[in-house]
């Protein structure tokens, strides 16, 4: 199967990967807002946590894909 691009932001991403990104980041900042208690601003507080432990999560599971090469001007 062949992968599906799109641009985003002046870059080009793989939908699938781009898909289940979000759907991680969804799940894991809406489930910190509704596990919080609702004492103000711990639900604000706990989202944050979750927003931030998903960004964690998908920067180990996707990699870039793209590969720099540095060349030395003469």
């Amino acid at each position: 199967m062949e992968k599906k691009f799109i641009e985003v932001w002046e870059d080009t991403v793989s939908l699938q990967d781009l898909l289940i990104a979000m759907f991680i980041s969804l799940l894991l900042g809406l489930g910190g807002y509704l596990i919080a208690p609702a004492r103000p601003p711990l639900p604000l507080i706990f989202s944050l946590i979750g927003t931030v432990i998903a960004f964690i999560v998908n920067s180990v599971l996707f990699k870039q894909k793209r590969k720099f090469q540095i060349q030395e001007m003469e």
